[in-house]
């Protein structure tokens, strides 16, 4: 479930294989309370003859030894009192005054050597110093659209990778061309689309009516140039902003397109967004219509990339379950659906469903529904066809619907968790102007659409539970027995909370960040590292950004949790202390963090701990593996260096590069545990744009019990001999 190595393009089972406490001080003055009160300068005696006596008798006392307070004259002796303790403190501690003194000086030595370690690794340091040049007419520069394409990628594509995460800009750039042809065939123009990938250089082929022949160049060229502006021509698209394919134009390194219209073409060839040929003309043997696309996504921009052949699998099936009757066909395989987003469901599932999958087909909202007796809720959420990842209203909007539509078929009033726990759903729906809170399009905004899904979806489950009378008890019997286990659960919770306010107010082991998820942008990268043990998150304490990253710190290797009940986990204080530090106890919507990194040792125990973490996590909280929460963290395993040089690598074979590059008499180094490297040093693996971190994907939710059953499970036998033939040497494992 973890790899020692660092390697692009494995398939998702192989990836799985202070507080600071500020107290201001608040100084109080304590006058003296005595029994005279003053008017107009004289003192007005309330007190017995008793009084008096006793009164006279501390006057005496007091006039030997002036105290705070006012004596028998009536004077205010307090600051004169003060005074002389101050100058006394002052005098004892000059000696400890050194010692001070000599301690602060340590300590802004430590600081000053932390700062210059700091710069020393910043990449602005490395650039040349250039002279500043006066500020006239001719320093002001105009960039073309496909210019700054190239020059701010980011905010056009999201991120760029390498491609050993499925959301990289590699497949973005495939996602924009085939995008535009799925877009033909909603408006009923091509039920077929060619795709291939060979060597980093892809093909898309659409049967539609090809791009205006006069509009070519335009088209691919110029931003905010398109025929999706016009709903008459384009009513459910997804690539509505006039980018997308101008975008693919300017980060390849060759671009070429080709429209053809009743016999006749246009081509155009580009290079990193500039025209380089064009043509029209007639063809000399006819052509289906339709448009070309040939690209190669440019290294300048991406670096050294590889796609990874999986990942595209799945973007393929799912436009195939999206488009019901559309088929593509990539790289010799075919992808066609004919039930759509059922049949995404039953691949995704199998047979774990507790009754057969629902679903209803509207106009223009989709949905399929099931229940499983795996603990938490998963969704798969689309919007004119693209996969929006963080959801949106209309997820927001189907979940409300569903539960209205359950209490109203079954006259209750069941609690939103007992009637989604165990849910696993797809929804669809079509948006005419879909407004996305990214260039991406991860996360759809639209306001106004949520009171339709809500009475679509209410009326179209109610519709299937009416024609559907087996399942829908079923399905009431699901929602009651988890109304039944939230009952149990929630007198273990109540134990588990008030053992761990008896240990602590605060989490022992946590050592907490200060903005989280619901501080906006603040907290949008915000992470939580899980260690083991002291030593590892010792180093990564000194190194981390206490704004937005947070380390828990395992004991050992915790509990092997599979198989058992969900109760259970929250009789282990480790595991109940781990769900409060992530704020998921009661539910994983609270989940304080962006991302969850697992940063354990490249050793067998640390490979043992990354994978009951993530049996953990996947038996019980298996939403945060599928929404892309959980990562692992790589870190170097060798350091190749000389007198100038410091090369860290994440393989054997990077080590051998940099053997090769440094020369045969630079030193290596192997980091065996976290702890071993220096804070300083540390730093610059956890910081975002540099830190290297491996996503932990599921291709498909029907693995999951295959995969912890085989390795979490009690065929040790069995997982021994796997082990032996593919992974290790009998040498190499630990008996």
């Amino acid at each position: 479930m973890g790899s020692p190595q660092r390697k692009v393009g494995k398939t998702s089972e192989q990836k799985i294989k202070q507080i600071l406490l500020d107290a201001s001080p608040v100084s109080f003055f304590l006058l003296p309370l005595y029994n005279g009160a003053t008017m107009g300068g004289k003192i007005i005696d309330n007190t017995t003859a008793a009084d008096k006596t006793a009164s006279t008798n501390k006057a005496t006392a007091a006039a030997k030894k002036p105290t705070a307070g006012i004596d028998e004259n009536g004077t205010f002796r307090a600051w004169d009192n003060a005074k002389t303790v101050a100058k006394s403190k002052k005098t004892e501690s000059s000696a400890s005054s050194v010692e001070a003194l000599a301690a602060d000086k340590k300590a802004l030595a430590k600081t000053a050597k932390n700062l210059a370690a700091a710069k020393a690794i910043d990449p602005n340091a490395k650039a040349p110093k250039k002279k500043l040049a006066a500020y006239t007419d001719d320093q002001i520069h105009h960039l073309d659209a496909l210019e700054h394409i190239r020059l701010r990628s980011g905010m056009y594509i999201g991120r760029l990778g390498d491609g050993s995460n499925q959301n990289d800009g590699i497949y973005i750039l495939i996602k924009e061309i085939i995008d535009n042809a799925v877009d033909e065939f909603i408006v009923g123009f091509g039920t077929k689309i060619d795709v291939t990938i060979k060597e980093n250089r892809v093909t898309v082929r659409d049967y539609g009516r090809g791009i205006p022949l006069g509009k070519v160049i335009e088209c691919v060229s110029e931003i905010n140039t398109g025929a999706k502006y016009n709903d008459d021509v384009f009513q459910f698209s997804v690539g509505m902003n006039g980018v997308g394919t101008k975008a693919v134009n300017a980060l390849s390194s060759y671009f070429r397109v080709v429209s053809i219209r009743d016999g006749k073409c246009t081509s155009a060839e580009f290079a990193k967004g500039k025209l380089t040929s064009k043509k029209t003309g007639t063809l000399k043997q006819p052509q289906p219509n339709g448009t070309y696309f040939e690209f190669v996504p440019d290294e300048e921009i991406f670096g050294k990339y590889s796609f990874n052949l999986e990942y595209v699998r799945k973007r393929m099936w799912n436009y195939a379950y999206l488009n019901a009757g559309l088929t593509i066909h990539f790289n010799d395989e075919d992808f066609i659906s004919e039930n759509g987003l059922l049949d995404l469901l039953s691949n995704e599932i199998e047979s774990g469903s507790i009754y057969k999958i629902g679903s209803y087909r509207g106009d223009h909202l989709q949905f399929a529904f099931t229940h499983t007796n795996t603990y938490g809720e998963n969704y798969f959420s689309f919007v004119n066809g693209q996969y929006t990842s963080d959801g949106g209203t209309h997820l927001n909007a189907f979940k409300e619907g569903f539960i209205k539509g359950v209490n109203d078929f079954f006259h209750a009033s069941y609690k939103s968790e007992d009637v989604r726990e165990g849910i696993t759903a797809a929804v669809l729906v079509k948006v005419k102007d879909p407004i996305f809170e990214s260039q991406t399009k991860n996360k759809l905004g639209n306001t106004d659409i949520r009171q339709w899904i809500v009475s679509e979806t209410q009326s179209g489950l109610d519709d299937w539970l009416h024609k559907n009378p087996k399942e829908a008890e079923m399905l009431q019997k699901k929602i009651e027995a988890n109304e039944k286990l939230r009952t149990e659960l929630s007198s273990v919770k109540k134990q588990a909370k008030e053992n761990a306010i008896k240990v602590s107010i605060r989490i022992p082991k946590l050592k907490d960040c200060r903005y989280f998820m619901k501080d906006g942008k603040k907290g949008e990268n915000s992470m939580i590292f899980i260690t083991e043990g002291d030593s590892a998150s010792g180093t990564m304490t000194h190194s981390r950004n206490a704004d937005y990253q947070a380390i828990f710190s395992l004991r050992g290797k915790p509990e092997n949790m599979y198989g058992k009940k969900q109760s259970d986990i929250y009789k282990n204080d480790e595991l109940y202390q781990l769900m409060m530090a992530l704020g998921i106890e009661n539910s994983v919507e609270n989940l304080k963090y962006s991302k969850i990194v697992i940063a354990t040792d490249a050793d067998n125990d640390g490979f043992h701990i990354r994978n009951l973490v993530l049996t953990f996590f996947l038996g019980y909280f298996e939403e945060l593996v599928t929404s892309g929460r959980v990562f692992i963290l790589e870190t170097p395993l060798f350091r190749v260096r000389n007198k100038k040089d410091n090369i860290y690598c994440y393989s054997e074979q990077e080590r051998d590069a940099a053997l090769k590059k440094l020369g045969a008499n630079a030193e290596v180094s192997r980091f065996k545990g976290l702890g071993e490297i220096n804070p300083d040093e540390f730093k610059q693996f956890i910081t975002p744009e540099t830190m290297h971190l491996t996503p932990v994907e599921i291709s498909q939710l029907k693995i999951i019990p295959q995969l912890l059953s085989f390795y979490m499970g009690k065929n040790t036998p069995e997982r021994r001999k796997f082990i032996e033939e593919h992974l290790l040497s009998n040498a190499e494992i630990d008996v």
